[in-house]
């Protein structure tokens, strides 16, 4: 057996997602020449100015690998650093920034892109969060070769992925994270070894992942409890499902965020209008506020009032504040 071929690789990646893939390279037979990365942007609730995880990641290894954080990549001297690197290839993984065809055009062996979806489902950028909307029983990382299109590009590898019930959008993010390491250096080897063949997406299947917006979170009753669940399931921790209360005492509205729930038996939802409170249990570790919805009903398992910590339902069942039987949720923004 010949001894993997080596590459100059250039990684292009920004959030934790593209981490284990960055670290797999960098402990890997290939040299990572350089990584580009968005610039360092202001955090938490101190706005102070952060580095992205990939960042970080390249300037603490020994020796720390060279980075660029271009704003856009529309000018010659936007990509400048990435040509001064001479990569053999260009590695892309939840980079951010729209990557135009001379910098496709660089490197020697072109520019690969690991998408965590299984193309061409989910082309674009949300894939983790609308397969689990959707309600989709798998999906997975698929490596691709980078052309000019949203995700359009032709496919190297895939690997699938089954999606299971409790599954969250942290917890699928991180599991295809752990799998990307390993895909892509078996696609660096074919790549390296001339032995991959890149096979064109098919035309049916096309589906996009728009970006989630923050009015996505607000919970509709009407829907089904099945898709409500999910929701909850879904979203990541800047979006969180959420619903209004009307304090039945001063009239004020009140947002309270749904971390957690699952939906209720079918012979243990009482019939009731989509969004009212049918049955509170108030024990701390069973606890549940159940509520009607279009189909079904719902079992609100953790919930927090802004500015509060999360609570249990069994907890926050017998607060100064807590939902009652009969109750309206839900309200217009």
């Amino acid at each position: 057996m010949s001894a993997p071929v080596p590459l100059r690789v250039a990684f292009a990646g920004t959030p934790e997602f593209a981490l284990p893939a960055l670290r797999g390279l960098l402990h890997s037979q290939h040299q990572v020449v350089g990584v580009l990365t968005q610039p360092d942007r202001p955090s938490g609730r101190g706005r102070q100015l952060t580095a992205p995880p990939v960042k970080q990641a390249a300037q603490s290894h020994e020796p720390p690998v060279p980075v660029a954080q271009p704003v856009a990549l529309k000018e010659p001297a936007d990509w400048a650093p990435l040509r001064a690197w001479r990569p053999d290839v260009l590695v892309v993984i939840a980079y951010g920034l729209i990557i135009p065809q001379p910098v496709l055009d660089l490197p020697a062996l072109g520019c690969i892109n690991v998408h965590a979806s299984l193309l061409p489902r989910w082309r674009g950028a949300a894939p983790i969060e609308r397969a689990l909307l959707a309600g989709d029983r798998e999906t997975g990382l698929t490596v691709m070769r980078m052309e000019a299109g949203l995700d359009t590009g032709p496919m190297l590898l895939q690997e699938r992925v089954p999606i299971e019930p409790h599954d969250t959008g942290a917890s699928l993010r991180a599991r295809l994270a752990d799998l990307s390491a390993p895909l892509l250096l078996r696609a660096l080897a074919g790549l390296a070894e001339g032995t991959l063949a890149a096979v064109p997406q098919p035309a049916q299947g096309v589906t996009y992942a728009r970006k989630l917006e923050k009015s996505e979170a607000r919970i509709d009753w009407q829907w089904p409890a099945e898709q409500i669940e999910r929701l909850v399931r879904a979203l990541p921790p800047w979006a969180r499902a959420d619903t209004v209360r009307i304090d039945p005492r001063t009239g004020a509205a009140e947002r309270l965020i749904v971390h957690a729930a699952r939906i209720a038996s079918e012979g243990a939802c009482t019939p009731a209008a989509p969004g009212c409170i049918v049955q509170v249990l108030g024990k701390q570790a069973e606890g549940y506020i159940r509520v009607h919805c279009g189909e079904g009903c719902l079992d609100l398992l953790v919930l927090q009032r802004p500015g509060g910590a999360p609570q249990s339902a069994g907890v926050f069942a017998r607060g100064q504040h807590a939902l009652a039987v009969g109750e309206q949720l839900g309200a217009a923004r």
